[in-house]
């Protein structure tokens, strides 16, 4: 006797069409097409933020790659508070955070200034010419800078993550965006 399945009347939910709840499950199975699916929608957007904390194309993409690993060996610790996208972003980025701290660039600033706004205009940017100018800070300024203005952590997170003080958080972001005012210059 043929089964419903073999015949056709009943399909697998292929993991393109799963929920998202449905691809963690399957993921926690090692089931590895929905392995495969869970970073096909994810990477692109995890590559982005591996690549504006690292600067770098190859060390990004090492990261990613480190960061999927550790996603799919960690997943069974997800519990579900938030989206698989949020926690998995969280995991990716202190992986990234970890790849530069292999280089450790930090240095204490004074705080006198850390707290100062910069004016940055009216004026709207090219995209491109905005990513190009955060890619040429120093790895600690770019890191800090992407962590909260662009990720939206808090510096106190941020400290954490970096293993830094909250005032050297302060004093970084304060010194990049003061030194993308300076390349943003003729632009701006």
């Amino acid at each position: 006797m043929i089964s419903k399945l073999q015949a056709g009347a009943i399909t697998p939910t292929s993991p393109a069409r799963m929920t998202e709840d449905e691809l963690v499950a399957a993921c926690r199975r090692q089931d590895r097409r929905a392995q495969k699916e869970l970073y096909d929608r994810y990477s692109r957007a995890m590559y982005t933020a591996c690549y504006r904390i690292c600067g770098d194309f190859d060390l990004a993409n090492d990261a990613l790659q480190e960061g999927f690993l550790k996603v799919f060996q960690k997943l069974h610790t997800f519990r579900g508070d938030s989206t698989v996208g949020a926690w998995m972003k969280v995991v990716i980025v202190r992986t990234a955070l970890n790849r530069l701290r292999r280089q450790p660039q930090y240095e204490e600033l004074p705080l006198n200034h850390a707290d100062e706004q910069i004016d940055w205009g009216h004026t709207a940017l090219d995209v491109e010419y905005l990513e190009r100018a955060i890619q040429r800070l120093p790895d600690g300024y770019r890191a800090v800078f992407v962590l909260i203005e662009v990720e939206g952590y808090k510096h106190q997170e941020v400290a954490d993550m970096l293993g830094i003080t909250t005032g050297t958080s302060k004093s970084q972001l304060f010194y990049a965006k003061k030194k993308l005012r300076e390349y943003l210059k003729a632009y701006v």
